[in-house]
């Protein structure tokens, strides 16, 4: 009997996770950005439906096993592609590297060779502070001979840059200097691309749920800046402070295509279970994405692709 009760719970648990997985917008956003929260995590339920499963066999529930099948298919449609094999490189593509380098980084001159080494075509890195940004500078000039630096974020090219300029994206109630967007055009072999690199208001997580409210103000006016943008191929590179399911990033990712394979978690560095430096595209496609090794910072880095097509 105990056996058919614990196989029901498993069945209702597993029944409850296809609907947050197919539905997440059906848990309210107030209070305390409870949708906001569940999307951040949201490619974990895949784990939880795993568990069960083991639950489930242990207590030889056929039943459960059955129901499990349903978030196990919607868990597939939604994220099952980024496990998948992307396309081979294609003759007109860039690579671009994000990385919050951290602000009490211990080694930057390390951490700008690391990022060198990767043969991006761009760098987008946060929090630069002084006296840390004469390191990166030093060390990536010999490869990256176009850089320029807004407040704490900069953007290092292969190829130059114009049209630079920073962007007001402050939520309101932020008193003092505050510049952490700017915007460039870089002149690549194939075609101009305009470069956002950004880094929007940091979130928390408490007792209250997520407080992201400036996060998500910025976003907002991150999303206008976007809309008139009148260069055709656009990348964004920045920490975002959010997944990009989450409901509160819908200003940029509307307009904006995520990669179409890699989960890439970057944060937290030393145990990673959400990608919040993100690199977005309009008018471009992003293949993959992928993290690369950890530095001084308490980000991953991550390396995408981006295809510009013909």
């Amino acid at each position: 009997m105990r056996g058919r009760r614990s196989g029901r719970v498993v069945a209702g648990l597993g029944v409850a996770a296809a609907v947050l997985l197919a539905f997440p917008s059906l848990v309210p956003d107030t209070p305390g950005h409870l949708g906001s929260l569940l999307e951040s995590f949201l490619p974990w339920l895949g784990a939880v439906v795993a568990l069960l499963a083991v639950v489930a066999l242990l207590r030889r529930s056929a039943v459960a096993l059955v129901t499990l099948l349903l978030p196990a298919a919607v868990w597939g449609f939604s994220y099952g592609r980024l496990v998948l094999p992307a396309a081979a490189p294609g003759g007109r593509e860039l690579l671009v590297v994000q990385h919050n380098v951290g602000d009490e980084n211990p080694d930057p001159a390390g951490t700008a060779r690391a990022l060198a080494g990767a043969g991006a075509d761009l760098i987008a890195l946060q929090e630069l502070v002084a006296p840390a940004l004469g390191s990166y500078e030093t060390e990536l000039a010999a490869r990256y001979p176009y850089h320029v630096v807004r407040g704490t974020v900069g953007l290092w090219s292969r190829h130059p840059l114009t049209g630079v300029r920073p962007l007001d994206i402050r939520p309101r109630g932020i008193e003092g200097p505050w510049n952490r967007a700017l915007r460039a055009l870089v002149r690549t072999p194939y075609g101009d691309v305009a470069a956002y690199v950004v880094h929007l208001p940091s979130v928390r997580v408490g007792s209250g749920g997520l407080a992201s409210g400036r996060r998500d103000e910025s976003a907002v006016l991150l999303g206008r800046e976007l809309a008139a943008e009148r260069t055709a191929r656009v990348v964004l590179a920045g920490d975002l402070n959010g997944s990009v399911d989450d409901r509160g990033l819908a200003p940029l990712t509307s307009v904006l295509a995520a990669p179409a394979r890699g989960f890439a978690f970057s944060f937290p560095a030393r145990l990673p279970v959400v990608r919040i430096d993100q690199v977005l595209a309009r008018g471009a496609v992003v293949p993959s994405v992928r993290t690369l090794p950890a530095t001084g910072s308490d980000h991953l880095p991550v390396a995408a692709r981006i295809a510009l097509g013909p």
